[in-house]
Formats: structure tokens, C-alpha cells, sequence
């Protein structure tokens, strides 16, 4: 096993649940069908946000200096990230959020929190992460394409690239930091959960308002 055969397996596994994530209904479950402009924007400033938090606190405790010099990386990474989005907003941008040290980080994020190996964090934050982040920031983009705002379209396509990228430092990180069989597998199924997880919330946002999520258009 090596991490691009990781990723490539992890991204078959959940292709279907993927698919579904990057579907039109993703960004209304995330919204609560408030599709308006500042709020799209506000729902991405906070999933920045808690993503720049979840690893500082993983950079702050992670035994390994390979994996902890990657989490600081991206935490930086994605408090550039939220800056970026914050720009964009009308007024105070902490204003009407739930972002914030005391805000709660949503399952995603508390899911990834509570993970303390180091081979299961790089398999979720460095691998199931970006992978749900790649679908999902497609709807945001479609949603300014659609709104004629090129802009703000061409801020997310470089958001989500930047996020894509990550993938890459994944594979690395997982080559360095994986010696045994178990490690791999530790990886691989902290992957896959983070991706169920991501969707198990989408799914349940939608059926709480009365939609199925298995349409993907």
C-alpha cells in the first residue's frame, strides 16, 4: 500500500456518497434553504474557520514532527482560506456567525477532533476531508456561476484547488508516517468514516426538511 493507492481506494469506496455530496441539495442542506449570497458566505467562513481550529489543535499534541509540520501547514492554510471568504461579506464578519473559539465545530469537525492517532488523522483530515471538500466547494462555485458573480466563482475554484492540493501532501505524509499494515488500515477506515460522516449530516439536514438525498442533480 502506498497513499496515492490510499486515495484511490478510499475515493472508489464512497463514490457513490461523494457524488452526493457534490449534488445541488448539498448546498441547500447546508444553508437551511437560505440561498442567499451572505449566507453561502457565512456557511464557508465558519467551515474554514473550524477547519484552521481542529488542526491547530492537532499541530498542538501530534507526536510526529512529519504530521505535525503538515497540520500546521494547512491550519494556516485554511485561516488563510477564511480570511479570503471573509472579504467577501457585507458588514462585520463575525457578525450573525457561529464562528468563534466557544462556537460548536459541526459533526465533521467534532468527529475529526476526537481522532488521536496520527495515521487515522492524516486518513480523515488529509484524505476523507479534502475529498468531501472538492464536492461540496462545486456547489458553491455553481451557486455564483449562477448568480453571475464571477468573482466570488473564482474565489471558490481557487479555494478548491488550494483544498485539492492537500491530497498530495496526504499521500506524502501517509508514506512517512504508515510503517505496518495496521497503520494503513487505520488510515483507510478513518478516511472513510470521515466521509460518512460528512454525508450521514447532509442526509439527515435534508430529511429533516422532507428531501431525499439520493438525487444527485
Amino acid at each position: 500500500m502506498d497513499g496515492e493507492t490510499l486515495i484511490d481506494d478510499v475515493r472508489d469506496a464512497k463514490a457513490t456518497r461523494l457524488d452526493r455530496l457534490g449534488g445541488t441539495k448539498w448546498l441547500l442542506a447546508a444553508t437551511g434553504a437560505d440561498l442567499e449570497t451572505e449566507r453561502v458566505l457565512r456557511v464557508a467562513t465558519e467551515s474554514e474557520t473550524a477547519a484552521a481550529e481542529t488542526f491547530e489543535q492537532w499541530a498542538d499534541d501530534e507526536g510526529s514532527d512529519r504530521a505535525r509540520e503538515a497540520f500546521a501547514s494547512v491550519a494556516a492554510l485554511e485561516r488563510d482560506h477564511a480570511a479570503r471568504v471573509a472579504d467577501h461579506l457585507d458588514g462585520d464578519p463575525e457578525s450573525e456567525t457561529d464562528s468563534g473559539p466557544d462556537a460548536a465545530p459541526g459533526a465533521l469537525h467534532e468527529h475529526l477532533r476526537g481522532l488521536d492517532d496520527t495515521a487515522e488523522r492524516v486518513g480523515a483530515g488529509l484524505v476523507g476531508r479534502p475529498l468531501v471538500s472538492d464536492r461540496t466547494t462545486v456547489q458553491i462555485v455553481s451557486f455564483f456561476v449562477n448568480e453571475a458573480d464571477e468573482r466570488r466563482a473564482d474565489l471558490f475554484r481557487e479555494l478548491r484547488s488550494e483544498t485539492g492540493d492537500l491530497l498530495d501532501e496526504g499521500a506524502a505524509v501517509l508514506d512517512a508516517v504508515c510503517t505496518a499494515n495496521d497503520d494503513w488500515e487505520r488510515a483507510r477506515g478513518a478516511a472513510t468514516a470521515t466521509i460518512d460522516v460528512a454525508y450521514d449530516e447532509f442526509a439527515g439536514d435534508l430529511d429533516a426538511m422532507g428531501l431525499d438525498p439520493r438525487s444527485v442533480c
